[in-house]
């Protein structure tokens, strides 16, 4: 049975199914990813722009790239589907803004775990509830990292529902009038150590922790908001480039002695 929101079912799996899904919001991302990484790769299904990708690596192994979506209303949905066709493992592979002075762009943040404010995740389980990157696959993101000799940061990522207000965007959004409490929150995020933004990661790793699955997350920079509140998009390709090749590593060699 096809699943309604991604398009596919485990009868368009073969014989030996994926595992392991890379998750991107952005469609073209999963597409690049299947294109330039994955032999023998197949369309699954691109119902509403939700591309997914079956494909193998060097070593035979299947991986989905599959997309989620902006935000974590519509990965929540993509996430719960892929469970139920057979999916244990999800590797987000993402953008993101830095908040700290040292992560700069064009540098890799992996999430160990997010402070999460997001609705979706609180449907998920109870705002206290931790969300927490599986320590496995974050090791094996950090090794690959290093073998690859890429500039990457291991911390805290902030999750949140919205990329203007929640990121306390001022000047870029067509509202400069936030609610109080969003006013300083980035620099009370950066007291707090954390690293980074983006719109994801904390409801994934909830997910996982109920689901029972693993999770990681690996963001490009493509922001620096110590600087302005702008994307540098000139950055952009190649830091994602980065962050693809350091999760393709982890899937093909350095998870093999966790699993």
């Amino acid at each position: 049975m096809k699943l309604y929101h991604i398009g596919f079912g485990t009868e368009d799996l073969g014989d030996n199914p994926p595992k392991l899904a890379f998750l991107s919001g952005e469609p073209e991302r999963s597409r690049y990813i299947a294109q330039n990484y994955l032999r023998d790769f197949r369309l699954l299904s691109d119902y509403r722009g939700l591309n997914s990708y079956l494909g193998y690596l060097s070593n035979g192994q299947p991986i989905l790239a599959a997309t989620s979506g902006m935000g974590a209303p519509s990965l929540s949905i993509v996430v719960n589907e892929l469970i139920q066709v057979g999916i244990t493992e999800i590797i987000r592979i993402g953008t993101c803004g830095s908040i700290q002075p040292h992560v700069p762009i064009g540098s890799l943040v992996i999430s160990q775990a997010a402070l999460c404010r997001q609705g979706a995740a609180n449907d998920i389980a109870p705002l206290e509830y931790p969300a927490a990157a599986d320590p496995f696959l974050t090791v094996a993101l950090a090794r690959s990292a290093q073998a690859l000799k890429v500039d990457y940061h291991l911390g805290i990522t902030a999750s949140v529902d919205t990329f203007y207000e929640g990121q306390e965007r001022y000047e870029s959004s067509v509202n400069p009038h936030l609610q109080r409490w969003l006013q300083g929150i980035t620099q009370e995020y950066r007291n707090l150590n954390i690293l980074n933004y983006e719109m994801e990661a904390g409801t994934l790793f909830k997910m996982a922790g109920v689901y029972g699955f693993s999770a990681g997350c690996i963001c490009a920079v493509v922001a620096q908001r110590t600087e302005k509140e702008s994307i540098v998009l000139d950055s952009k390709k190649a830091a994602v480039e980065s962050a693809i090749a350091v999760a393709m590593k982890a899937a093909q060699s350095e998870l093999e002695q966790f699993r």
